[in-house]
This record gives C-alpha cells, structure tokens and sequence, in this order.
C-alpha cells in the first residue's frame, strides 16, 4: 500500500512541476487538465505525507521501547505505540477508500434519454411518467434539466425524450438508472382490468465537454427545418429546428426544443459529442462489468432493471434484490434510497478489488 501511494505522491510533485513551468499555459487545454489531475490526486498525496509520518513515529516509539531502560518511560513509550497504532488502523481503512478507483466521469453532468420499448400506447404513457419521476428528482437535487428533443406518444407520455441535466456530480448519481425498465399495471386503454408489462430504455450518458471530444466542422453535416413541437408562433414558420449528422460514425442528433437555431445548434452539438464520447467510454464499463458480478453500471443497455408493480405497490430492482414498498412516492421523485443502495453495492465491490490490489 505504501508503494501504491508514494508511486501516486511522486505523479503528484512531477504534475505540480508541470503545472508551476513557464510554459504551462501556452497550451490552456493541457493546463487545464493538468490542474485538474493535480486536484484529483492531491488528497491521496495530502495522506501520503501523513502516513509516512506516522509509520516513522511508530519506528521511534518502538526503537524507544526496546532500548528504554526506566520503566515509567517504557510505560509511557508503550501506551504511546498502542496509540499510534490505533491511528494507523484507521489510517489505513481511509486509505483504503480513497484507492478505491472512481468513475472518472462522476463529476459530469449528465444527458438523459428515455425511450418507450415494447408496449406500445402504454410503454410511451410510462416512459412519461419516468421522465417525470426524474424531473421530481432533479428538483429536489437543486439540479438544472433542459429538454433538448422529444417525439410524443399517441395518447400520451413520450415515445423519446432527451434532456440535458446539470448541477453536481450528476452522472455519479444517474448513471445506475441507465438500462430497462418495466411497469406491470392495468393500462388506461384496457377495458377488462387485465395487468399488462410494458417497458421503457433509459440511457444516462456523462456529457462531453469540448477537451474530451474534438470535433472538426468538416465531419458534420448540419440540416435546418421548421420545429414541431412547442414554441409558439415561430412552429412551422422558421428553420429552427437542427439536425447534425455525424459523417465518421453516422451518429445523427435532433434538437427542436428552443425557438433560436443557434440555441438548437449547440445543444445538438452537446449530445453529439456525448455520444461519440460514449463509444469510448462503453469500453471502460464493459471493462467494469466483466469484473463485476452485480453489473451495478454497465453499458449494457438491454439488462433488465428495474420493475414498477402497480398491483402490489411495490418496485423493485433486480440488480442487487431490494425492494421497496411505496411506488407513489418512488415516482414522484422519492429514488435516492435506490441509488444510495447501488452506491454501496458498487464501493463493495471496488473495495474488494482494491483489497486484491494492495
């Protein structure tokens, strides 16, 4: 372990060399990164320092012990070994967690997009009231959401819904809600009260900023047309709505929501960007999952998620086997108890690894 953190302490001071050079700032995207590896590994360099010290005075106390010859002092250099031993157990249990290996995309805000699977009227009808579970939990998080396209179902709800979210650490929070979820309950549209499964895909992306992707204008071809959806007199009388079209991958984003092309245009260009950057990243999870054996977060977009039982009041999520009793509350924003319980799951898991590591 204390190899591990000097290996970490010594990347460390060569940043802070880096960082405090001349030429540092001639080139801001490689400062800016450089600062931000800097921060991310000071506290463990921080505890480094602190450990080290540590280990040196238990050297002492028990140099002390063995050639000590009073035995008030071998008393006293006892109960002080005993002591610097229990900080070291507990030293060493938070260094533990700080090695734990984050998800570097934590941090990010976070694109969200929900789409009606299988189920037809009544998928769409639930794929809104996800949106609108998500929409009650960003509130209560204080976090900002933008819609940036949606397509809506034929009696209600949404066939897809994409929205942006920013606050803190948004996509460490929302990334366990990426994958399927169903809803077993008695559809508006059914006349003989039979229950019937129906399903919903939610993705949650981290969102890409401009020093994760470079995109160059010639690999995007960019389409205008008149909006559709909400926006008053300027629907169907002006080329607001932007269609950018990825030539590379084929990736194709739609943006509608705001009556400025401009404003379409960048958000459009945001969701772009996650994506391609997405393509990237899906190689890290699914490096992830073939460690794991919860599959906690994942790429895996088909895995079966979560269930919403009507009948029974009652949702439950199949990747770690929890259950809880009070739906209404649970749609009505109320699922941190959910994510707080996969959190732990996953830091388990990474602890154990880490454990391996050490």
């Amino acid at each position: 372990m204390l190899d591990k953190l000097k290996s970490i302490y010594d990347k460390f001071c060569e940043l802070e060399q880096q960082i405090n050079a001349p030429e540092a700032m001639s080139d801001m995207k490689r400062y800016i990164k450089l600062n931000k590896n800097y921060k991310e590994l000071q506290p463990l360099a921080e505890i480094y320092l602190t450990y080290n010290k540590l280990l040196q005075d238990i050297t002492s106390a028990k140099e002390l012990l063995y050639n000590e010859k009073d035995n008030d002092f071998k008393e006293l250099a006892k109960e002080e070994l005993q002591k610097l031993m229990e900080q070291k157990g507990k030293i060493e249990e938070e260094i533990k967690l700080m090695l734990v290996p984050a998800d570097p995309q934590d941090n990010k805000n976070a694109i969200l997009e929900i789409r009606a699977g299988t189920g037809g009227d009544e998928a769409s009808i639930f794929a809104g009231d996800l949106f609108r579970m998500y929409s009650k939990y960003c509130e209560k998080k204080g976090w900002k959401l933008e819609i940036i396209n949606l397509t809506d179902g034929t009696v209600g709800g949404f066939k897809e819904i994409i929205a942006n979210i920013k606050g803190d650490k948004v996509y460490g929070q929302l990334k366990y809600e990426s994958g399927v979820h169903r809803v077993q309950r008695v559809p508006q549209t059914e006349t003989q009260g039979r229950i019937h499964t129906s399903a919903a895909s939610v993705v949650v992306l981290p969102e890409a900023d401009e020093l994760d992707v470079e995109i160059k204008p010639s690999d995007i071809r960019k389409d205008t047309y008149c909006s559709s959806g909400p926006g008053g007199q300027s629907v169907n009388t002006t080329y607001s709505a932007v269609r950018l079209t990825h030539i590379p991958t084929g990736i194709v984003v739609i943006c509608q929501d705001q009556k400025s092309q401009i404003k379409n245009y960048d958000k459009a260009l945001a969701v772009l960007r996650s994506r391609i950057y997405e393509i990237e990243y899906k190689k890290y999870l699914d490096d992830v999952a073939s460690k794991r054996k919860t599959m906690i977060s994942t790429g895996d977009r088909s895995a079966k998620i979560r269930t919403y039982n009507y009948p029974q009041g009652r949702v439950t999520d199949h990747r770690i086997g929890l259950s809880l009793y009070n739906l209404p509350l649970i749609m009505d924003g109320e699922i941190q108890e959910f994510i707080d319980a996969l959190q732990i799951a996953e830091n388990a898991e990474k602890l154990q690894e880490a454990g391996n590591m050490i």
